[in-house]
């Protein structure tokens, strides 16, 4: 039996042994996002971003996902396998970047601009997505956009700091909705200089959703940010530089989950927040004892209308056709 020391804490030895054996038992997948609380990501037998999380839910042979990330994401899983259970741990677990754009302002942007071609993040509702033409993530929102005819007006969202970042990177004009992730948006140009003034030699891992990112662009073409050591990287891309680099310290700017994800890759290295305040209140909403009362009584079920998941799978589908 366990301990309310265990559940409190979730951490207890005990606990990840009921965890994977309820899984078992109830023919479950645990499924992790790169900034969920450390005991998550180590009792998860697959860790990563949303979308390639999403992807493995399709190709697992178990009957049950359950998605300990955000509610956007357990719904693009439910999206790709809607024959599947998606379990997450708690229903309120939302997201400020997805909740920046709802189904109703789309259709109303897309009526001031008819004929454009819908670009939107794939941290977006399913109602969202089902009013999109193609979805993109951090890692290919250019290639996404470089597959568009010249021609095409695209609007694009709904995180503006992405979008400004693609149309630097595409050198092409979109029309860009103003929301953000509250989290990212709160990691600063001067929370990169001030943390590389400490660790001069550092490498840069720069996600595109921070709200430095534009001006870190300028900061690499004035000479300001070393350009043989600065990276701007999806949490993906961040997992493969790590794998990859030989620098020993590192400074990384996005949520500080994911500082644990890649201290597994790479345990030697020195991994440095730009900002440690960088931490997600809804990923962290997602807590182990949540995630045993999950396991236990199978409630916070993830369902979606045929007609969304059809609808919002074209998206999705569309943009793995291009990469």
């Amino acid at each position: 039996m366990l301990t309310q020391e265990a559940l409190a804490t979730g951490v207890d030895e005990q606990w990840a042994e009921e965890v994977r054996r309820l899984a078992a038992e109830q023919d479950a997948v645990i499924l992790a996002h790169n900034y969920q609380v450390p005991a998550i990501q180590d009792v998860a037998h697959h860790v990563g971003d949303s979308l390639e999380l999403s992807r493995i839910a399709a190709e697992v042979e178990e009957s049950t996902i359950v998605f300990c990330g955000v509610h956007f994401m357990a719904e693009t899983a439910k999206i790709l396998s809607p024959e599947k259970r998606v379990l997450i741990p708690d229903q309120d677990a939302g997201c400020s970047l997805a909740s920046s754009i709802t189904a109703d302002q789309l259709r109303a942007w897309k009526a001031e601009h008819p004929g454009a071609v819908v670009v939107m993040y794939v941290n977006t509702t399913a109602e969202v997505k089902a009013e999109t033409d193609y979805c993109c993530t951090s890692a290919n929102a250019v290639q996404i956009v470089e597959a568009i005819p010249e021609d095409k007006e695209i609007l694009f969202g709904p995180d503006m700091f992405l979008g400004a970042h693609v149309e630097r990177q595409t050198g092409r004009k979109m029309h860009v909705w103003m929301g953000e992730c509250h989290v990212h948006a709160g990691i600063e140009p001067d929370h990169i200089q001030d943390t590389l003034a400490q660790y001069p030699d550092a490498e840069m891992h720069i996600h595109p959703e921070c709200g430095c990112s534009s001006q870190c662009m300028y900061l690499l073409s004035t000479g300001d940010l070393p350009a043989d050591r600065t990276f701007v990287l999806g949490t993906g891309g961040m997992v493969r530089r790590m794998q990859e680099s030989k620098a020993d310290t590192f400074i990384v700017a996005t949520e500080t989950g994911m500082l644990h994800r890649l201290r597994h890759e790479n345990p030697a290295a020195q991994l440095i927040p730009a900002n440690e305040r960088a931490v997600c209140g809804y990923m962290k909403m997602i807590t182990p004892p949540k995630l045993l009362r999950c396991l236990q009584t199978g409630r916070d079920e993830v369902t979606l209308s045929p007609e969304i998941i059809e609808a919002a799978k074209v998206p999705i589908e569309r943009m793995i056709s291009i990469l």
